[in-house]
């Protein structure tokens, strides 16, 4: 296991790239976003996928969100409408997590049952390095202990979880507040979490 200090206001690249490379190889990671410590792996990859189900203790059945680039990146793996897209350029990249129509490219056990998918471009510039070099989204689930109480700091991740990921990115302290989770689904607005970002507008 690997920690890495990056710069969360102007990530090194060669640690980005280290980054992207355990990714790539399977690896799971922990980092820094705009709301808590993150664990995630490579959507793509199905065996790290199941790495985080069992480090989370989470039923099958309860798909994880995952992180997009950009605008442009996430029309590549979900349905926006336009006015899911005027909706989401207004408020991103922020501490939002949208729900939204998986695309054909959005590995099944990513989406519910009725396809959805979780997606969020968080306000912090090392994980959106990340899957600008990744090429790919990447999973995104709170960094937890075993009762699953929030990990505050990288010393709190590497003692508990530090033997089951392969590389934590030391970005610096992060808010401790959770996104706001909007379904966008049909173009009808519904909050399903408030937290952090503001939801006045969907009210």
């Amino acid at each position: 296991m690997m920690v890495l200090e990056i710069n969360s206001q102007n990530p090194q690249k060669r640690f980005i790239r280290r980054a992207a490379e355990i990714l790539r190889a399977g690896g799971v990671i922990a980092y820094p976003t705009d709301t808590y410590y993150g664990i995630g792996c490579d959507i793509m990859n199905k065996k790290a996928i199941e790495r985080v189900y069992l480090l989370k203790r989470r039923p099958k059945h309860k798909p994880f969100s995952f992180i997009c680039s950009d605008l442009k990146n996430i029309s590549q793996y979900a349905q926006v409408t336009n006015y899911a897209y005027k909706t989401m350029k207004r408020l991103l990249p922020g501490p939002y997590t949208f729900i939204l129509e998986g695309s054909r490219l959005v590995p099944k056990i990513m989406l519910t049952k009725r396809k959805t998918a979780g997606i969020r471009v968080p306000d912090h510039n090392i994980c959106l390095s990340i899957v600008e070099e990744l090429g790919n989204p990447i999973l995104s689930t709170s960094a937890t202990g075993p009762a699953g109480e929030i990990l505050e700091s990288v010393v709190e991740i590497e003692d508990r979880l530090g033997h089951a990921i392969d590389l934590i990115i030391d970005g610096g302290p992060v808010s401790l507040r959770p996104s706001s989770v909007v379904s966008l689904i049909d173009d009808d607005p519904e909050i399903i979490r408030e937290g952090q970002g503001d939801v006045s507008a969907f009210e």
